[in-house]
C-alpha cells in the first residue's frame, strides 16, 4: 500500500472545497451571486464604481451607426467582479427598451482592483427624427447587483427594429486599455 503525505491529501481536499464554494464543478449555485472568502458579495456595485459615458462617436444622420463607450472604475477600497453583460436600458417618456448583447458576444468575467477600470460599448443606429425612438435617458446597471445609474441621452433618435426592440446592442466588459 502506498502512503500519501498528509499535506498532499489536505491540498486535494482544500481544492475540492474551493471549487464547490466558487460554483465550480457540479456544485451548482447562482451565477449572479459570487462571494469572497469573508462571505461578502464580490459583485461590483454602482456605489463603489465611478461611471463615465463617452466621449461618443455619435451617429450624425439617420441610418448611421454610433458608438458610445462607457467606463466603470472601481473607486472602492476592495476588489470586485463584473461577471456577465452590463444592463443597459434606453428610455423615452414612459417607454423603456432593454438592449441585447451584440450578436455572438460572450460575457467576460473581469476582476477590478481599486482604481482599475473596465469598458463596454453601446452601439446604435440613428433613427429618423419623429419616426425613431426619441430616447432621452440611458440607464446602466451591473450584473449581480441591484441598482442603476442614469445619464442623459444626447445622441438623437434611435432606429426601431420593431415596436419593442431598438436597433442597438451592448458589448461585453473589457479591462480598460485592452
Amino acid at each position: 500500500m502506498r502512503a500519501i503525505p498528509l499535506a498532499a491529501a489536505l491540498t486535494g481536499v482544500t481544492a475540492a472545497f474551493a471549487l464547490t464554494a466558487c460554483g465550480g464543478g457540479d456544485g451548482g449555485g447562482d451565477a449572479n451571486t459570487k462571494s469572497d472568502a469573508s462571505g461578502k458579495s464580490s459583485a461590483c456595485s454602482l456605489q463603489q464604481m465611478g461611471v463615465d459615458v463617452g466621449p461618443a462617436n455619435a451617429a450624425p444622420a439617420a441610418g448611421d451607426t454610433g458608438n458610445i463607450p462607457v467606463t466603470v472604475t472601481n473607486t472602492g477600497s476592495g476588489t470586485c467582479t463584473l461577471d456577465g453583460f452590463p444592463g443597459v436600458d434606453l428610455r423615452a417618456g414612459g417607454t423603456s427598451w432593454t438592449l441585447a448583447p451584440e450578436e455572438g458576444a460572450k460575457a467576460q468575467k473581469v476582476t477590478l482592483h481599486q482604481d482599475e477600470a473596465a469598458t463596454f460599448t453601446l452601439t446604435y443606429v440613428r433613427g429618423e427624427a419623429g419616426s425613431g425612438a426619441a430616447v432621452r435617458t440611458l440607464r446602466i446597471s451591473l450584473p449581480g447587483h441591484a441598482g442603476d445609474k442614469e445619464s442623459k441621452w444626447t445622441y438623437g433618435d434611435v432606429a426601431e427594429k420593431s415596436a419593442d426592440k431598438l436597433d442597438a446592442t451592448v458589448s461585453t466588459f473589457r479591462t480598460a486599455g485592452d
